[in-house]
């Protein structure tokens, strides 16, 4: 079993629960104690200070300034802890933890699934959760200590995000098998303006990746449909709806059948979507953690590999 280290005062564990519940009532329930053994914890932690740690509100609670300092440090301290959990369990030849994992929908459907079936077969004692989320939110599950591992496409680089591993795709136009376009092995955004458009809204990272051949292009119509579903997207497009625009990754089954066909955009050379791997800055990575992005990046780096010779060979 893996041992869940409680070296730190348990005011520690209570105050980070109340961060993400922003309730002290629902905290408790999903702690197992009682309300009043939250807030006394937090009462205490606040005396320490000398400083308010949650604004009491109508609707919950909110971290006051003081808050937002003490909880940078309470999840160094808590992930530090992980960290040191899972390296004592890997002394004693134990591969136990869990994983938490904030990633975009696209690859849930066939690349994360083959990564957890791997990592499952190798380590049948590790846990997961996954949260799908736009690529936008992502950086602030992963600096916040929501998800231990992100995986995004076309993330701005900040200080707070470390990029493990990435892997470079052609955005294209998707469409079905009979469509007018469909026997072409490339195609430019112009030329697909001439036809219904599906595109994605601006919390979707395609969205930012095409607004600057968007801006060249003097479409003469709207689009049918502008979404941040990429899955709606992709169905609308398997129907005859319209090209949509994306990678490969998250359409491998309707490649596959050929069912949908997917031409890389050509406007001005490539049209390059980067998948990242991302992690806290400066975190020391559990040894859990640390295995799955390692296979997160071997798995990206085989797809890409994979893309770029069918590529050539086309």
């Amino acid at each position: 079993m893996s041992r869940r280290l409680r070296i730190h005062s348990p005011a520690i564990h209570y105050f980070d629960m109340v961060r993400r519940c922003q309730s002290i009532r629902e905290a408790a329930r999903r702690l197992n104690v009682a309300s009043s053994a939250v807030n006394r914890q937090i009462l205490k932690l606040e005396a320490e200070i000398g400083s308010p740690l949650f604004e009491r509100l109508p609707a919950g609670l909110r971290l006051t300034a003081a808050g937002e300092v003490f909880a940078r440090h309470v999840l160094v301290v808590l992930q530090d802890a992980a960290r040191a959990s899972s390296e004592l369990d890997a002394l004693q030849g134990l591969r136990t933890g869990h994983v938490e994992i904030a990633t975009v929908s696209g690859v849930t459907v066939d690349l994360l699934p083959s990564v957890l079936e791997n990592m499952t077969a190798r380590y049948p004692h590790i846990t997961v959760g996954v949260t799908s989320l736009g690529s936008q939110a992502i950086p602030e599950a992963v600096t916040s200590g929501q998800a231990d591992i992100g995986i995004a496409f076309a993330l701005r680089r900040t200080a707070d995000l470390q990029q493990l591993g990435v892997g470079h795709f052609r955005l294209g136009a998707i469409v079905s098998a009979d469509h007018p376009l469909a026997g072409r092995r490339e195609v430019s955004f112009s030329t697909c303006a001439e036809h219904r458009l599906i595109l994605a809204k601006s919390d979707l990272s395609i969205h930012h990746l095409l607004a600057p051949v968007l801006a060249r292009t003097r479409s003469p119509q709207k689009a049918a449909l502008e979404t941040s579903s990429v899955e709606l997207a992709a169905q609308m497009a398997k129907r005859g709806a319209g090209i949509a625009f994306q990678t490969r990754i998250g359409i491998e089954a309707e490649l596959s059948t050929g069912t949908l066909v997917h031409l890389p955009l050509n406007d001005n050379g490539q049209v390059l979507s980067d998948l990242g791997v991302y992690v806290r800055s400066s975190r020391y990575l559990p040894v859990a953690v640390d295995a799955f992005v390692r296979a997160l990046c071997e798995e990206i780096t085989r797809r890409e590999q994979y893309e770029r010779a069918e590529t050539e060979c086309s």
